[in-house]
């Protein structure tokens, strides 16, 4: 599950700003997106995954996301950094 991955991964960056900026400089090898997040933030960062080769898994809810992050608030996206 990919919850699980993101407890795992030793250096992350949380919530659609930051992953964006992550996505630009070329340096995530996943993005996990929250199914419940709205699709106007979520959808053109999933594009980028696309163009940029980049792997994206999708979660149920952004309140385990954030959770999962160790952040009190939901997240719409959570990049692993490679």
């Amino acid at each position: 599950m990919s919850y699980d991955k993101v407890k795992q991964a030793t250096n992350i960056c949380v919530g659609a700003k930051e992953t964006v900026k992550a996505l630009e400089e070329l340096q995530l090898c996943e993005v996990v997106v929250a199914k419940d997040a709205d699709a106007h933030v979520t959808e053109p960062i999933v594009a980028m995954c696309g163009r940029h080769g980049v792997n994206v898994a999708y979660v149920d809810s952004m309140k385990q996301l954030g959770k999962a992050s160790n952040i009190k608030v939901g997240a719409s996206t959570v990049g692993i950094y490679k």
